[in-house]
């Protein structure tokens, strides 16, 4: 069984910064690719950004060069770096784990940035 424990979210004004974390267990932590989505009410989730087991990274249009995603293998955790926050990147947001062609999630953790 795969447990992924978001933490970090939170209420923070535009410009602002946040720190989340996604702590695992139960798992082959070092395999997965590890990946945080947003969601907001009546859309779909969408991917925010992506890292594979060797580090390499992928973000999304609306987040590149504010937010970054990095991991610690030794902790089993992964993290997201989000800078220069935006009202539009009010969401909750959720951590996943891709590992032996099975999709794994956390609960979610609220962001909301005012204006």
């Amino acid at each position: 069984q795969v447990r992924l424990v978001e933490s970090g979210g939170g209420l923070v004004q535009a410009g602002g910064s946040l720190r989340l974390s996604c702590a695992a267990s139960g798992t082959s932590f070092r395999a997965a690719v590890m990946g945080w989505y947003r969601q907001t009410p009546g859309n779909q989730r969408e991917v925010v950004a992506t890292i594979t087991s060797g580090g390499s990274t992928n973000y999304a249009d609306s987040v590149k060069g504010r937010f970054t995603i990095s991991r610690d293998n030794a902790k089993n955790t992964v993290f997201l770096q989000m800078n220069s926050l935006k009202p539009e990147d009010t969401a909750v947001y959720y951590c996943n784990a891709y590992i032996f062609l099975a999709n794994y999630w956390g609960q979610g953790t609220q962001v909301t940035v005012s204006s």
